[in-house]
């Protein structure tokens, strides 16, 4: 698989990751076992798919122990670990202590990239406090480099202005065929200023793969609630599956790969979709080392923005 530069001076990492959120327990349904995602991260691996995401949030650390146990069996060298620190370990003293945490479970000396998982609306944290704890966990070698996720331009403009001598080389947001609200702000200021995008939900937890309609919704407890799967949106929806469902034919690919391929065609964007066995991941890897027509994107960029989906 091809790789891409995270960002404008980043780190190079598969041009399609892996997420490794289902990984963190049974909230993705009941199928969901280490075994099998050890095995969908060790395919990846062999495909040429070096980019693994999780977080201490995913399963209260169980996903990070599931991608240590990964990391020991296809070798440190084969992957670029990403991870998260939630939002309410924000404070000085708490960074360290959650990123010695991540680190043991990981089984990892250093994290290749460490994110601020979200802006924390309740403890208050000042961002400055975060940024700079960040700063110095790279300096002392713990971290590679520094990343944020769900961050709004705001935020990322206050972060980038806390650190002295790093730069923030990633965001990581929800960005999907029917979820292009970061296209109005952070997708052209990430451009614009050199910050890679991580798009997370890249299928939009599945709905783009074809597999869901009104009479077929998920029953996991991620999923059973998500507006994206309430009856009338999935059949609001169904216009744009029909499509993937055509592109994908003539390339002889899936809708899913389809999807990712349209993200692809964003130059600073890599998608991470996550999986919960090798199938998924070789489904994955299928996204790349192709491209879409200009034709295709365009009318998938038209037939995508006409959706009207019912959201709270």
């Amino acid at each position: 698989m091809e790789s891409v530069r995270l960002g404008r001076d980043g780190p190079r990492v598969s041009a399609i990751g892996i997420g490794m959120w289902q990984a963190g327990g049974d909230a993705w349904g009941k199928d969901v076992r280490d075994k099998d995602s050890i095995a969908a991260m060790r395919r990846g691996v062999e495909l040429g798919m070096n980019l693994v995401d999780t977080a201490e949030v995913y399963g209260s650390g169980h996903s990070e122990e599931v991608v240590g146990k990964a990391t020991k069996e296809v070798g440190r060298e084969a992957v670029f670990v990403a991870t998260k620190v939630a939002g309410h370990h924000g404070r000085d003293r708490d960074v360290e202590r959650a990123c010695r945490g991540s680190l043991s479970r990981l089984g990892l000396r250093e994290i290749d990239l460490y994110q601020v998982h979200w802006p924390d609306p309740w403890d208050q944290v000042p961002l400055r406090e975060t940024m700079k704890a960040l700063e110095r966990l790279e300096r002392r070698g713990l971290i590679r480099h520094i990343g944020v996720s769900n961050f709004a331009v705001r935020d990322l403009e206050a972060a980038r202005s806390y650190l002295s001598r790093t730069a923030l080389v990633s965001n990581q947001v929800r960005y999907n065929l029917f979820q292009r609200e970061i296209e109005s702000e952070v997708l052209p200021y990430c451009k614009r200023e050199g910050i890679g995008i991580l798009a997370w939900s890249p299928l939009g937890k599945g709905i783009l793969t074809g597999k869901y309609a009104a009479s077929k919704r998920p029953k996991d407890r991620v999923r059973s609630e998500e507006d994206l799967f309430r009856p009338e949106n999935l059949r609001r929806a169904a216009p744009l599956v029909t499509l993937l469902r055509r592109v994908a034919k003539a390339h002889g690919k899936t809708p899913a790969q389809v999807a990712l391929a349209w993200l692809r065609s964003r130059p600073i964007v890599v998608p991470i979709p996550g999986v919960k066995r090798s199938s998924q991941t070789e489904e994955n890897a299928g996204a790349a080392g192709w491209t879409l027509t200009n034709p295709e994107r365009n009318l998938l960029d038209r037939v995508s923005a006409a959706v009207r989906l019912d959201t709270f």
